[in-house]
């Protein structure tokens, strides 16, 4: 209940200051502007969709861009935005003066990513669906998919900011961001890659992503759903233990 608190908090905050989250909602649809669209007239029809019919290469491209909101919205949060809290303005401080707990903290904060991360993918959703991007029914699963990712994302994002030292060393997280954002499957399938690399590719965990939304997105129901749900819940669960143990240890110091 604490935590919510905290989610309250930092929606009355962003109440103010919502034209933040329109860069995170611009952002995929410029990609799917230019690369799905743009390239895509070069590109055509994809065919290889297992399990499915062959799709536009825009249709191919923007769940991928989603699961990639979702992942960045959920991310900037619990990295850039809460270093600042941590580090620079030393809000939780703050906050453990009142009754709130470390794990109160570290809960709010990610329960707040997770709802940062839901909601730009959703908006990101309503765009796709109204330029006649998503031809499936279970494209709903879109959005309970969304907050799964923005749940792993958002636990190891705290795990994350505990370890950087200053503001300089957010430049890490792009270079793991940026590599795995380009060669996860976004923007071409798997089956481009030499087996060894594939399966490099398929550890992770933007890999796991795309396939939690971008098979229901395009009407395949198949087992990879599955095993990409239990992958990101897993991930979630153990980044969550380790979170709440970094972040006390952090703000003891």
């Amino acid at each position: 209940m604490s935590a919510a608190v905290l989610v309250e908090r930092n929606l009355m905050i962003y109440k103010h200051t919502w034209y933040v989250l329109l860069a995170e909602i611009f952002e995929p649809i410029l990609y799917l502007l230019s690369i799905g669209v743009g390239i895509g007239v070069l590109v055509g029809t994809v065919t290889d969709v297992p399990g499915g019919d062959p799709v536009s290469y825009a249709s191919y491209v923007a769940p991928a861009l989603l699961a990639t909101a979702a992942m960045n919205g959920a991310m900037n949060e619990t990295t850039f935005a809460m270093f600042g809290k941590l580090r620079t303005d030393r809000t939780f401080e703050s906050m453990l003066a009142t009754p709130l707990t470390e794990r109160d903290v570290a809960l709010g904060e990610i329960g707040w990513a997770v709802l940062r991360g839901t909601v730009v993918s959703f908006a990101f959703l309503a765009v796709i669906t109204a330029l006649g991007l998503v031809h499936s029914p279970w494209a709903l699963l879109v959005v309970p998919g969304a907050a799964l990712i923005a749940f792993a994302f958002a636990t190891a994002g705290v795990v994350v900011v505990t370890f950087l030292r200053d503001w300089q060393d957010m430049q890490y997280i792009q270079l793991v961001m940026l590599p795995m954002f380009l060669f996860a499957t976004t923007f071409y399938p798997l089956s481009v890659y030499p087996r060894p690399i594939q399966i490099v590719v398929q550890c992770l965990p933007l890999y796991q992503s795309i396939e939690l939304l971008r098979n229901p997105a395009l009407g395949v129901l198949s087992p990879k759903i599955l095993v990409a749900a239990l992958y990101l819940a897993a991930m979630g669960t153990i980044c969550l233990v380790v979170a709440v143990r970094r972040l006390a240890r952090t703000l003891a110091r």
